[in-house]
């Protein structure tokens, strides 16, 4: 990738991020009420700031940024308050944001009614994350979906395309006929 095009990708990414971050509103619903909404309507009201956006987005700083049946992707950029005691972000800065992105695509397929919680949580580092790192990118993806598991992949990875992380999830589906 070229120096102007890497350059201007890098700007889309920071624009989006931005646009974001001024159309969320903070605060939470209750379970019983996110369980009234089709996954569609839960993740488009938050992302026009009809909804609260839930916190740990506020906490960790990232917003997400793209959803649709097939992905669900969040962004952030990593910075000195997640940093471990080596001088690199805590890897546990990565397994939110994977342990977000594909929860999230496995909710896209819930149906209402339904909620889901993560049963286990599998994580590969990559490389290190600094605050040079710039903005990185967690993507989510549905693997499979049954009556009461769903499986999802993720990765994390920066604007020239860098892999961080990569990660796997199983969740169980709560609740629903």
């Amino acid at each position: 990738m070229s120096e102007s095009s890497r350059e201007e990708k890098l700007q889309a990414w920071l624009e989006a991020e931005r646009a974001m971050w001024a159309r969320l509103k903070p605060g939470t619903l209750s379970m019983s009420e996110v369980v009234q909404l089709s996954p569609r309507e839960f993740f488009d009201g938050i992302g026009r700031g009809d909804l609260p956006s839930p916190p740990i987005g506020e906490l960790m700083g990232f917003v997400p940024i793209e959803w649709s049946e097939e992905r669900f992707v969040f962004q952030g950029v990593p910075d000195a308050r997640h940093y471990n005691p080596l001088g690199t972000v805590h890897g546990g800065y990565a397994a939110t944001l994977l342990d977000s992105c594909m929860g999230c695509a496995i909710h896209m397929h819930v149906k209402p009614g339904q909620g889901y919680t993560t049963t286990d949580l599998r994580i590969s580092y990559v490389r290190a994350m600094t605050v040079d790192t710039g903005p990185v990118r967690a993507e989510g993806r549905i693997i499979h979906v049954g009556r009461s598991t769903a499986l999802a992949e993720g990765r994390i990875y920066d604007v020239d395309g860098k892999l961080y992380a990569t990660g796997s999830t199983t969740c169980l589906i709560l609740g629903g006929k």
